[in-house]
């Protein structure tokens, strides 16, 4: 079986096990006219982005055993197909954003600049990936996620950041440390025992001294994730880290996305 096969399979099992998407409908807002109509196309941009980096994410945590195998002998992943998979991902899942990448909007220009940044970063970690004889390589999915983020935020200009953080206690890369707006929202909103499941936060806030549209989604544990971030905590991952000792479906981070105005 080919890597793509078995990364197409993959794909299908995913969506078997009822893995969950961003909606990435307008909700209602109680603002009036054009401000209501700004916040929600706002809004629209903030969940595509977050659900294409979601689902190209799990592409690469689903090419992991084939990533890290030392006998294979043809290529790994390429950009192209990453993003492909993603693609089929959210188009399995009913999401619309395969519709707007290229319609000329606003979205679709951000979501151009996005599935540029993926198709780059996995082509220049191609080297990586396809090392002869290493059992494991260290492009993870967490990895892939942060070069990701910072090569859209070239692209974007600085008029859009996308940042997968969590609470202090999980970071791994300062990196992701959490901003003082990113670190209340997890606390007092994401942590709350009475905190929907899934539930997003939206907010205007000022950020580095300019406006901001700012969509944070919460991200749960699920059972891959646990090989690293499980138990028992304290040993080792395969990464070298000590794990966490997580439970399945536990708030494990969040995906933080800004658009400035």
């Amino acid at each position: 079986m080919t890597h793509r096969t078995v990364r197409r399979s993959l794909l299908v099992s995913l969506l078997a096990l009822g893995v969950s998407w961003f909606g990435s409908s307008a909700v209602a807002t109680d603002r009036g006219g054009a401000e209501a109509s700004a916040h929600d196309a706002e809004l629209q941009i903030a969940l595509s982005l977050a659900e294409l980096l979601r689902a190209s994410r799990t592409v690469i945590g689903n090419a992991q055993a084939s990533i890290n195998d030392p006998d294979r002998t043809e290529a790994g992943p390429d950009g192209q197909g990453v993003f492909d998979d993603a693609i089929a991902i959210l188009q399995l899942a009913g999401s619309d954003v395969p519709q707007t990448i290229d319609d000329g909007s606003d979205r679709g220009r951000y979501l151009a600049l996005q599935r540029d940044a993926i198709i780059e970063v996995v082509d220049e970690n191609r080297s990586v990936i396809d090392q002869p004889g290493v059992g494991f390589k260290g492009f993870v999915p967490a990895v892939f996620a942060r070069l990701s983020n910072e090569r859209f935020g070239e692209k974007a200009g600085g008029e859009a950041r996308v940042k997968v953080t969590a609470p202090m206690s999980l970071v791994r890369n300062r990196r992701a440390r959490p901003d003082g707006w990113e670190r209340e929202v997890i606390e007092s909103r994401f942590m709350a025992s009475d905190w929907p499941r899934g539930e997003r936060h939206v907010d205007t806030v000022p950020l580095d001294g300019r406006e901001a549209f700012r969509l944070m989604v919460p991200e749960y544990y699920g059972t891959g994730c646990l090989a690293c971030h499980g138990g028992p905590a304290g040993e080792l991952d395969i990464t070298g880290y000590p794990k966490e000792g997580a439970e399945h479906d536990a708030l494990g981070g969040a995906i933080s996305i800004a658009l400035f105005r």
